[in-house]
């Protein structure tokens, strides 16, 4: 029907994509079968892609206008000149590294849920992986909030919640040190997706500092309970790459994160966003 044929990756979410070389245009028939794919399995991946910057950038750019970066260019690694590029890589020169979040582990995150109008979609293709680790893990946050208790449920729907980026992948803000000098914002704690309606959980164990209404320790009991149920629920599907994997995920209704590897392995990724809007309860 349209040229490919998907194959579910987890109970909860995700799909294989087959029968397509994304270096090679498609029709708008295939474009449209992608995004209800992707509207309803959350993430998508398609194997074995040879993927230049170019190609990479036009095959997301079919789903709309490509994401910024909000670092100035003069604040960016060395290495990464496209303002919608970002390397996510352990290589260094002379000792500096050449991309982002190079190296470890990384909390549980949405990406850029601290903006003002969060990206819909990330696209991540797989340069250089590790032989071990640094696997990316994928949570679905509808069946999140439909499998949450309902005493949770009622201490946090309707609520906004702070998201604040430190730029470190595995610490939270301290918010008695303040906040300005990181970018941050309020958001809804439950959203409704703009493309499908559906309600989702909009909390994640990195960057969610303070629940509306709440005092900071109650704040974090809550926000450690809701991250406690996501990883208790069997909504996470675990990804191990493969070189010339290509990634697509929703970022308004997923998060994700990375699991630890090896210092002394190559790791190298690239990365492309879809701009977002701005999130409603």
């Amino acid at each position: 029907m349209t040229g490919f044929s998907l194959h579910k990756l987890h109970d909860s979410l995700g799909a294989e994509v087959r029968g397509l070389d994304l270096s090679r245009p498609f029709d708008e028939e295939t474009r449209e079968g992608l995004v209800q794919a992707w509207l309803d399995h959350l993430i998508l991946l398609f194997r074995g892609q040879d993927m230049t910057p170019e190609t990479q950038r036009d095959f997301c750019s079919r789903f709309g206008p490509i994401g910024g970066r909000l670092r100035k260019a003069e604040d960016r690694p060395e290495g990464v000149d496209a303002a919608n590029i970002m390397l996510v890589t352990n290589v260094r020169k002379n000792g500096v590294p050449i991309g982002s979040l190079p190296d470890g582990e990384m909390y549980f995150h949405h990406d850029k849920c601290y903006a003002p109008e969060p990206d819909w979609g990330t696209m991540l293709y797989a340069m250089e992986v590790t032989k071990v680790g640094g696997h990316t893990l994928f949570a679905n946050m509808y069946d999140a909030w439909e499998t949450l208790p309902d005493d949770l449920k009622a201490k946090i729907d309707g609520r906004q919640v702070l998201h604040v980026y430190k730029y470190l992948p595995t610490e939270r803000v301290n918010l008695k040190e303040g906040i300005d000098k990181y970018d941050h914002r309020w958001q809804p704690i439950v959203i409704t997706h703009p493309k499908s309606g559906r309600r989702a959980l909009y909390v994640n164990e990195l960057m969610s500092a303070l629940i509306e209404g709440y005092e900071e320790d109650e704040s974090l009991t809550i926000i450690d309970a809701l991250n406690a149920h996501v990883k208790s629920a069997g909504i996470i599907y675990d990804h191990k790459w493969q070189r010339g994997d290509l990634l697509m995920w929703d970022n308004w209704c997923t998060m994700h994160a990375r699991t630890d590897f090896p210092r002394d392995q190559t790791r190298m990724l690239r990365r492309f966003t879809i701009t977002g809007q701005a999130l409603s309860a």
